[in-house]
């Protein structure tokens, strides 16, 4: 069985491509801020929709409060690009992610249907600025994910203890 990853971890490197091109590098793309990593099942998940729809609404906030955010999914490019537009998500998202490659680097737990295919299950991360993991979010379902307002106050207790 996979590990979770464990708060203070370096987050795994991991590439991914993008929407419209280029690769999201992780942890290297979020360096130097907080950053979020959304994992969702897929442009099919009405959770997810819902998911990142909240946080495209609170992009401002989240840009105010120092935090950067990426997401990706197994989705095709063309279904991710879809998504994008359909939410007017203003962060980086990937598509067409490795099931097995993912899974044995975060840990993230993974589905197979019929009708949908081998996807990965919401997984959520919150890093600090130098790639370590401040909180890890995995659910085996669809439901249990992290939210903006949350990863708003967490950034904000975690900058309040350096002080």
């Amino acid at each position: 069985m996979t590990q979770h990853l464990q708060n203070g971890q370096l987050f795994p490197e991991l590439e991914i491509p993008a929407v419209g091109g280029g690769i999201l590098n992780l942890p290297s793309d979020l360096a130097g801020s907080y950053g979020v990593i959304l994992i969702y099942r897929g442009h099919w998940c009405p959770f997810c929709n819902e998911q990142m729809t909240a946080f495209a609404s609170a992009s401002d906030a989240l840009s105010q409060a120092g935090i950067k955010v990426v997401a990706f999914s197994v989705d095709s490019e063309a279904a991710t690009a879809e998504f994008v537009e359909k939410h007017h998500i203003p962060f980086k998202l990937a598509h067409s992610a490795n099931v097995e490659t993912v899974v044995g680097a975060t840990g993230a737990y993974d589905m197979q249907f019929p009708t949908r295919g081998h996807f990965l299950e919401t997984t959520g991360f919150v890093l600090a600025p130098d790639g370590t993991i401040v909180n890890a979010v995995y659910s085996s379902r669809a439901i249990g994910r992290l939210v903006p307002s949350d990863v708003i106050r967490l950034v904000a207790f975690m900058k309040s203890l350096k002080k």
